[in-house]
C-alpha cells in the first residue's frame, strides 16, 4: 500500500507540473485558437534564468529558500517579457492570416529559442542547485513523499487557486472570458482585445516559468532541450483534458502524470511514454474533444 501511495503522490507531483504548463497552451488556444509550440521554450528559459540568478546569489552569500524565491520571481518577470514579445513579434502580425501561418510561426519561434539558448549557454546539462530544504515535520513520511514534492504540490495548488480567482473575479479575467466567447462582440463592447491576448501570453508564460523553476530544482539539472520534452507532455495533457478548457488542462495533466507514474512503477519506466500516449489515443477515440472539451459544430 505504501508503494501505491508513493506512486500516487509522485504522479500528482509530475501531473501538477504538466498542468501548470498545459494551462499556457489551453489559455492561448481558447482565445485565438493557436497552438503555441514555443510555450515549452518559455518554460526552459525560465529554468535557465533561475539557474543564472541562483549562481549569482550564491556568490553573494544568499541562502537556499531566499535564493529560490528571488530566482523564481526574476524567472517569472523574464519569461513574461519573452511571452509578451513573442506575441507581439511572431503572432500579432499574423492575426488575420490563414491558421497555418501562425502555426508555422510558432514552430519557427520554438526552434529559434532552442538554438538561441544553445548558442548563448551550452549544449551540456548544467547542475541546478538543490534549494528546497528537508523539513523536519516531513521526516515520518519522508519515505513516501519528500520536501521538494510537497513544495511543488503546494505551489501548484496555490498558483491554480490564484489563476481561478483571477479568471472568475478580476476585470482582466472577465475580459478574457468575453474574448474567448466572441472576439468581435468583445471589441464592440469596448474590450481591448489586443491587450487581453497579450495578457494571456504573459500569464501563461508566468505559469511556465514557475513550472521551469520547480522542475529544475527538483530534478537538479537544466538543458536547452528540456522545453521540448515538457512542452510535448504538457500539450498532450491539454489535448487530453480538452484543449481550450482551463479545468481540462488541470485534469489532463494529473491524469497524464498518474498514468506515467503507475506505468513506471508497476511495469517499466521504459514504457511510461507508451502508456501515456496510449491513454491519449484511447480517450480521443472515445471522446475526440477531450475529457472536459466541448464538441463544436463546424460551420459550412
Amino acid at each position: 500500500m505504501e508503494y501505491f501511495i508513493e506512486l500516487f503522490l509522485g504522479g500528482l507531483t509530475r501531473g501538477s507540473i504538466y498542468a501548470l504548463i498545459a494551462l499556457g497552451y489551453t489559455m492561448v488556444y481558447g482565445i485565438i485558437q493557436l497552438i503555441n509550440f514555443a510555450h515549452g521554450e518559455i518554460y526552459m528559459i525560465g529554468a535557465f534564468v533561475a539557474y543564472i540568478v541562483c549562481g549569482v546569489l550564491t556568490i553573494y552569500g544568499f541562502h537556499g529558500v531566499s535564493i529560490l524565491i528571488i530566482a523564481g520571481l526574476l524567472a517569472i518577470v523574464y519569461s513574461c517579457a519573452y511571452g509578451y514579445t513573442l506575441e507581439k513579434v511572431a503572432y500579432r502580425p499574423l492575426r488575420n492570416a490563414p491558421r497555418l501561418a501562425p502555426l508555422i510561426s510558432a514552430i519557427g519561434m520554438s526552434i529559434f529559442l532552442q538554438n538561441y539558448v544553445l548558442l548563448a549557454q551550452t549544449s551540456d546539462f548544467l547542475p541546478f542547485p538543490s534549494l528546497i530544504p528537508n523539513f523536519a515535520f516531513m521526516e515520518p513520511i519522508a519515505h513516501i513523499i519528500g520536501s521538494p514534492e510537497l513544495v511543488i504540490l503546494v505551489t501548484t495548488l496555490v498558483t491554480m487557486i490564484l489563476l481561478t480567482l483571477l479568471i472568475r473575479y478580476t476585470k482582466i479575467g472577465k475580459a478574457m472570458r468575453a474574448t474567448q466567447q466572441d472576439m468581435s462582440m468583445a471589441r464592440l463592447v469596448g474590450i481591448n482585445v489586443d491587450r487581453v491576448i497579450s495578457m494571456t501570453f504573459v500569464i501563461g508564460s508566468a505559469l511556465a516559468a514557475i513550472g521551469g523553476v520547480l522542475v529544475a530544482s527538483y530534478i537538479g539539472q537544466v538543458n536547452f532541450y528540456i522545453g521540448f520534452i515538457a512542452g510535448v507532455k504538457a500539450f498532450t495533457a491539454a489535448v487530453l483534458g480538452g484543449i481550450g478548457s482551463v479545468p481540462g488542462a488541470v485534469i489532463g495533466g494529473l491524469v497524464l502524470g498518474l498514468t506515467e507514474s503507475f506505468a513506471a512503477g508497476y511495469i517499466s519506466s521504459d514504457y511510461e511514454d507508451v502508456f501515456a500516449f496510449g491513454l491519449l489515443v484511447l480517450i480521443l477515440i472515445l471522446r475526440p474533444s477531450g475529457i472536459m472539451g466541448r464538441t463544436t459544430k463546424q460551420k459550412v
